[in-house]
């Protein structure tokens, strides 16, 4: 990481979900390979047709509150997808030394916060699955705000809610153009999580310091 984040002058910390403090791979595999399958055999075309066709109905809907409202891709291609997602909730993971950062956090007093834009049936079985739950102080959904990360509505909706510093606050999250929103804002402290999930080779971002593994943050010079 080129800019160490002085952990001593920050008070809250905002902490995206999926591909930040879970590894990604499950939502890849369920959304580019089994939801895929499950609607190829339900339509009764190839398997690569199937997923032709669902990867450009999720770019119509990329950045926007649909993009991660698991009842409304239930509608779209008539299947359950709470219910296939629980039968698949052995595949969710923590990233590691994740907790380990939250633990410190705690440990540290400050306020921590989560935020994401999965919708809230998704994140009740990925808090049953994992232990993550317990260190914050809230969680907040895209649903909760009406606004997606995407968008400076959100930001200012969750200020309204947690009442946190901009100039006190760092911001964690594996999508730029989420962090792109939160930097418009003013959050000061931005950071970007590399390797979403542990298929995956991106490692860097052109417009954000990035860390590989939470401890980046755990060292001496980070505190």
């Amino acid at each position: 990481m080129k800019h160490p984040i002085p952990l001593h002058n920050i008070e809250y910390v905002l902490l995206d979900m999926d591909g930040t403090l879970l590894d990604k791979y499950f939502d890849d595999y369920f959304w580019e390979h089994l939801l895929p399958e499950k609607y190829a055999e339900k339509k009764n075309i190839t398997f690569g047709r199937a997923k032709e066709e669902l990867l450009a109905r999720y770019k119509i809907h990329e950045g926007t509150l649909n993009w991660t409202d698991i009842d409304f891709w239930s509608r779209e291609v008539d299947i359950d997808i709470p219910a296939l997602k629980e039968q698949m909730r052995h595949l969710i993971e923590v990233h590691p030394h994740a907790e380990e950062f939250l633990q410190m956090l705690r440990l540290q007093g400050k306020k921590i916060f989560l935020v994401t834009n999965a919708h809230y049936k998704v994140l009740d079985i990925k808090l049953k699955k994992t232990a993550i739950g317990k260190y914050f102080d809230a969680a907040v959904t895209s649903f909760e705000m009406g606004y997606a990360k995407e968008e400076i509505g959100f930001w200012e909706k969750v200020q309204e809610r947690l009442q946190f510093d901009k100039e006190k606050t760092l911001f964690i999250d594996d999508t730029e153009a989420v962090l792109k929103a939160a930097k418009r804002f003013g959050i000061k402290y931005i950071l970007y999580k590399a390797y979403a999930s542990s298929k995956s080779e991106k490692g860097h971002s052109p417009h954000f310091p990035a860390i590989h593994d939470f401890r980046d943050l755990m060292s001496p010079d980070q505190n």
